[in-house]
């Protein structure tokens, strides 16, 4: 496998990188059945990285639900990690929202829409998977929009499951800053209440069209949560 997946990207040419993240390169390549999919790789062979990556193949496996990126497969057999993932052909949630598409219009219509494409996996992960999963790192950037537009939930690399009698999950802060529940910041015990104040954030990025965090908006509305309460109580 480790072999056809290096034919697959030509051998991980430059060309086919997809983008870069603190796990490692995503690579664009296409399997010898003429599938388009998405490699991963991990950047340096890190105990910490391992530990990453097995824990999205766990948790991946566990999941089956149409707004979410499928996981293909996996190999470890190489010396650095691989997974492999369906290919999404549109941008992102936050480059559809912060850039002008030509060919698509966030219309209300689409924008309810895409709001409920994403709520249903948070529900689906907290509720209806076999052991519970928090996403802990909810975000526009996270959330691809496919060729018909419609939203996938990715990236679970710091995704954890949870006992089903278990209310949270006491860890070191993890996400990213302006998607970041205050409570999680403060206590470090992350909840399924975590992962909805997230989502959250990405419907009031949705419905104003603002980034979670922004230096072009005054020092007390930085901060797209608080600009939006304060505008809401103004209002």
């Amino acid at each position: 496998m480790a072999e056809e997946l290096g034919k697959a990207t030509d051998q991980y040419n430059e060309n086919r990188v997809l983008g870069q993240g603190g796990q490692g390169t995503v690579y664009k390549g296409m399997l010898s059945d003429g599938r388009i999919v998405v490699i991963k790789k991990s950047k340096i062979l890190d105990e910490s990285k391992l530990e990453q990556f097995i824990n999205e193949i766990v948790i991946l496996s566990q999941i089956n639900h149409r707004n979410v990126v499928k996981l293909l497969g996996c190999c470890l057999e190489t010396e650095i990690p691989l997974l492999v993932y369906e290919f999404i052909s549109g941008e992102t949630l936050f480059y559809n929202i912060h850039h002008k598409n030509e060919d698509f219009s966030l219309s209300w219509d689409n924008r309810l829409r895409i709001a409920t494409e994403v709520a249903g996996p948070v529900a689906y992960l907290h509720s209806a998977a076999s052991i519970p999963i928090y996403h802990r790192d909810i975000k526009s950037s996270n959330i691809f929009l496919d060729d018909k537009y419609r939203a996938k939930v990715a990236d679970f690399g710091t995704s954890r499951s949870i006992a089903i009698d278990k209310t949270h999950l006491t860890t070191i802060v993890q996400g990213t800053f302006g998607y970041l529940d205050p409570e999680y910041f403060q206590s470090s015990q992350f909840t399924e209440k975590s992962d909805v104040y997230s989502f959250g954030v990405v419907l009031v990025e949705l419905l104003t069209g603002e980034k979670p965090i922004s230096y072009t908006r005054p020092t007390e509305g930085r901060n797209l949560v608080t600009y939006f309460i304060s505008s809401m109580d103004e209002n």
